[in-house]
């Protein structure tokens, strides 16, 4: 009762289990883009933590045994683009609770022990019927749950390297999806904040979003088709990004978190765009 209660309370109201100092550091130490944060973001991170596991329910899968240090593993990622963002609604937030609210569209996340098959089915220009499966490490639902498999958790720390990450991919999703319409499919341009790169206005800031990432996308799927047809040296990342601009968002969102100088390297167009996006209030001093 104790439990419900808080959930229905205003967020700086509630009061949820503080994280066990021991634990924090289990898993500050297991991924090393968490641990190299300086004292004053991983504290933030910590609080946040400790309200995302307070309002999220984890459903464990096919027998899966899921442990606080799982959760916690899952969490810590998923709050961590959070850090230094604006709220959803464009504008900056004292108080990093409302953070949040980014992800205030599901309760539910489900982790699976491993890759799950999903049964999906498409109707073609012709108005046939085709039914298909297609193997899932995860996936995240407008308005509804994320799954999550815990092989690709646990791996996150070396995946780092070659910069990927499941949760935060995932998590983004969730962003892109936040102002699409029901039925809709995100684009790969989440809710910007207030004046964007100093743009002078929404849609300023908007037209460049989407022109630095076409551009982006654009050169990346090039680099894919290359590799593929003349057997050059692939791109960095997974040529999963070249599928749409919203998988290219998410992809490359993995990559700015945890392994960001990389990141920069590859990307020069997309490392401002992103810092002006996930940090804005640093881009702005």
């Amino acid at each position: 009762m104790i439990d419900l209660i808080q959930r229905w309370l205003p967020r700086r109201w509630r009061r949820p289990p503080s994280v066990p100092d021991a634990l924090w550091k289990q898993v500050l130490a297991a991924y090393p883009f968490l641990g190299g944060l300086d004292s004053t973001e991983q504290q933030r991170l910590r609080l946040l933590c400790a309200h995302f596991l307070n309002e999220k329910e984890f459903h464990p899968g096919n027998g899966l045994q899921l442990t606080d240090t799982m959760a916690l593993s899952i969490a810590a990622q998923a709050c961590l683009p959070l850090l230094h963002m604006h709220g959803p609604s464009g504008q900056p937030t004292a108080d990093p609770l409302h953070l949040l609210d980014w992800y205030d569209d599901f309760v539910g996340i489900v982790v699976q022990p491993g890759a799950v098959v999903a049964r999906r089915k498409v109707v073609d220009g012709a108005g046939v019927v085709h039914h298909y499966n297609e193997v899932l490490a995860g996936e995240a639902m407008d308005r509804g749950p994320i799954m999550l498999t815990w092989d690709a958790v646990a791996m996150a720390g070396e995946a780092a390297a070659g910069g990927s990450n499941l949760v935060i991919h995932e998590f983004v999703h969730k962003m892109d999806m936040r102002d699409i319409g029901l039925g809709d499919s995100p684009g790969g341009a989440p809710p910007l904040p207030a004046d964007f790169l100093r743009t002078g206005s929404h849609a300023a800031g908007q037209r460049l979003w989407r022109q630095t990432m076409l551009k982006a996308f654009e050169d990346f799927r090039e680099a894919v088709s290359m590799s593929e047809r003349f057997g050059v040296e692939p791109p960095w990342l997974d040529a999963y990004a070249a599928t749409n601009p919203a998988e290219f968002f998410a992809v490359t969102c993995e990559a700015y978190f945890v392994s960001r100088n990389r990141f920069g390297e590859e990307f020069p167009a997309l490392l401002p765009l992103y810092d002006g996006f996930f940090r804005p209030s640093r881009e702005a001093g």
